[in-house]
Order: C-alpha cells, then structure tokens, then sequence
C-alpha cells in the first residue's frame, strides 16, 4: 500500500480515538459548574453527591484524553516532517500556547478539585471547578486555532529558505483569528456540550430505570436535559454560520458536502442518498433549490448567486466525493435525532412525567453515542473535505509526507497503536461502567440501592 495513504490511515486512526475524550471533557465541564455551583450554594447531600461522583468519571476521562493525545505530535514529525517544516512557524505558536496557558491550568487546577477539597475554601474549590471548564475550552481554543488555519490561512507571507519554502508569521492575531476560528470554535464547543449532556442522560437515565440513586439521577438528568435544549439550538446555528463560511472560503469542499455539480441550477439538499460519481449526480430524496434559499441567494442564478459545483472543478481538486458528502449527512441526522430527544424530555418535563416515561429514558441510554458519531463524522467532512489540499489552497497532502518513511515502518506502528488503543479502549470501557455502577457514596445521602 502506498506509504502516504497508510499515513493518512494512521493520523485519522489516532486522532479519531484522541477525539473520544475532549469533547468529553469540556462538556462535563460545563455540567460540573452547574452542579458544583448549586452543591456550593444549597450545600444539601444530594447535589454534593452529584458534584463528587462525575468529578471521578471527568477525571477518568481526562487521563485518557492526555494519553491518546500525546502521539499525534510526534506523527507530525515523523510521517508528516515536511508539513512541519512548512508551517513549524505558525503551527507550533497555537500548540504551544495550548501547552503554556490551557493545559497547564486545566491540570493543575483539576489537582485542587480531586484532592484539594478539605484543604481549600469551598469557594476556591468551586473557582477551580471553574478554572478547570476554561482551561478545556482555552485547549479547544488553541486547537482550534491551529486547524483553522489550515482551512482559511491567514497572517503569514511564504519566505524561501535552504530547505525550501515555509510558511511565517506577519501578524500574530490575524493568524489567530483567521476567518474560520470563531465559527469553527462554537460549533466545536457547543458539540462537546452535547457529548458531556449526553453522556450526563445516559447514566441518570440507567440509574432511573434500575431504582437506583434515584434523587441524584433524577438531578442530573434534569441539568443535562437543560444543557441538551440550550445547546442543540445553537449548535444548529452554529452550523447554519459554519456552512455558509465554508460556502464563502471553501466552495469545493461545500460542494461536496452537499452533493452540487452543476452551478447553473438551485442547489438543493440531498435529505438521504448517495454520490454517483460516474453520472455526475447525487440519487436520493432532495429538496430543489433549498440549499441555495438557505444560503439566501434565492432560486435565480446569477454571477452574485452561482453555487459552485463539480463540474466546473478540475477533478484532480476534488475531495473524496463520498467520504465528504455521507460525513456531513450523517452529522446532520444524529443532530436531528438529539434535537428529538432533547424536545421531547423537555415536554415530558413540563408535563411532569420525566422520570415516569420509561421509553424516553431507554432512548436515553445508548443515546450517548449520538454526539460522539456526530463528532466523528464532522471531522471526516471537515477533513477529507479539504483535500487535495493540507493547507488550503498552499500546500497540498502528497507534498507534506515524509518520503523517508516506509510502508513497513508504517504497516508496524499503524498495527502496533491498533492494538495499545484497543487495550486501552478496553479499559476505559472497564474502569467508566465500574464507576457508572458504583454510583455516588452511598454515605453522603440515603438511596435506594437495590
């Protein structure tokens, strides 16, 4: 197989199980502030009970996300030594940032929330449950920054040296706030809400359906349904704002998201099929010209109002049709089935039947996976989508791998990291349903534990 495309291969493979744990992570976050804050301020055993038991499981969760992230850097010198000598300058300031002023404080402050609670005030325990939620989002942040850029490079000049070409910071800000951050970084955040809401929903609603825990599970799973319905509402505009950048500063990986071809018609919106590349059309259900409407060009097509399509892109620019097109779907799907569940839990609570309607808290259960799929396919839309290019339109993938590595070295690292995720997947997996079972200590309130 050809060296390139197993690095390929191997990248998507790590940071796909990288990304399991982040958005995690910044999600229980945010619920832990709001838990915590009413422990701090009602100070009853329940909401205490609460606040202790998912500070465990976020701990847990970002152990493991500080774990599996570690070897992606170490894959951009390796398999990927001319992308960082291209864009070392710019690529290396976000991530050291995110080092320096994010992780750093997210750590040590994660300390003081695990073992520094009967050695500091209430409230400074409270304020580092809060410095800990922005220390994972400032991660996002700095993140964020550093793949924006690949998608809408700005703030930099191209300078020739002895080793070639590379990339260089002009204008710090304007390489940090290039035009796709801000939109890019919402619709992260807001997706990792959703996976720690939905993550909240599961287990309450588990705990619900055996009888056990009770007050605490009925405790969370109203703060996490509160988090789902905020946040589904922005996640579908975040992505609203998102795709109408992406029309604006990407057109062909738009185009392949939504299926176009020809720009000389309305672009509709594909509700469910699948990409023929051969005739150059997309079969399935569509709605005419509900693509072109929601980008608020209309239905008459004009130079002002043309969608780009395919067929007017060189084919040797195109990103794999497919991939791009399913993963945007696909995403879309799983955050209208979550805008589903969320709305119905908030009519079954205004109705006072939350925790009474059985079938709603079964959905709850393997509903979790919904914002980790959605996750998922996201970032196979927003990667793939950008292909050939690895920094857009300046540098393109084939021109940023390392030709010094072998398929053979490659083949032995891609089975080796297969088979540590997969142990350690396991015992994730192990160590989260153990604490999920084990609930909250049963000393600090009274509950029905059979």
């Amino acid at each position: 197989m050809d060296p390139e495309l197993l690095a390929r291969i191997q990248f998507a493979f790590t940071a796909g199980f990288h990304f399991l744990f982040p958005p995690l992570s910044i999600g229980l976050g945010v619920f832990l502030v709001v838990v915590q804050g009413f422990a701090y301020k009602l100070k009853t055993p329940e909401w205490r009970a609460l606040a202790d038991y998912w500070t465990k499981i976020f701990a847990l969760i970002f152990a493991f996300g500080v774990a599996t992230g570690i070897v992606l850097e170490f894959e951009f010198g390796t398999n990927w030594a001319r992308y960082s000598r291209y864009v070392g300058d710019i690529f290396g300031s976000p991530l050291a940032a995110e080092a320096i002023f994010a992780f750093f404080m997210e750590s040590c402050f994660l300390g003081i929330v695990l073992f520094g609670k009967n050695k500091v005030s209430e409230g400074f325990h409270y304020f580092s449950v809060i410095m800990v939620c922005l220390g994972a989002h400032l991660s996002s942040l700095w993140i964020l920054v550093a793949n924006s850029w690949m998608q809408t490079p700005a703030g930099f000049h191209i300078v020739e040296t002895e080793n070639g070409t590379r990339a260089e910071i002009t204008d710090f800000w304007a390489m940090v706030f290039n035009p796709s951050t801000i939109d890019r970084l919402w619709h992260v955040l807001v997706a990792a809400w959703l996976t720690g809401a939905f993550l909240v929903l599961s287990v309450s609603a588990w705990h619900l359906l055996k009888n056990r825990f009770v007050p605490v599970a009925q405790r969370g799973l109203k703060v996490a349904l509160s988090i789902t319905a905020v946040a589904i509402v922005l996640q579908f505009a975040s992505g609203h704002a998102s795709a109408m950048l992406v029309e604006k500063m990407q057109p062909v990986k738009f185009a392949a998201m939504e299926g176009i071809f020809d720009s000389n018609k309305p672009a509709g919106f594909h509700i469910i099929g699948y990409v023929d590349e051969e005739a150059k059309t997309v079969r399935g259900l569509t709605v005419p010209g509900a693509v072109s409407i929601m980008l608020g060009k209309g239905l008459e097509v004009t130079p002002e109002t043309k969608v780009l399509g395919l067929n007017d892109v060189p084919e040797e620019l195109h990103p794999p049709l497919q991939l791009t097109f399913q993963g945007f779907h696909w995403m879309v799907y799983c955050g209208i089935v979550m805008s589903a569940i969320s709305a119905i839990g908030m009519l079954l609570w205004f109705r006072g039947k939350l925790f009474e309607t059985r079938w709603w808290l079964w959905i709850c259960v393997p509903a979790v996976l919904l914002p980790q799929f959605a996750n998922q396919m996201g970032w196979i839309a927003t990667e793939v989508g950008r292909q050939p290019w690895i920094v857009q339109g300046l540098l393109k993938t084939k021109d940023a791998f390392s030709t010094n590595v072998t398929a053979d070295q490659l083949w032995f690292s891609l089975i080796f990291f297969s088979f540590i995720y997969a142990v350690m997947f396991a015992l994730f997996i192990f160590l989260l349903t153990k604490k999920i079972s084990a609930g909250p200590k049963t000393e600090q309130l009274t509950v029905n534990n059979e």
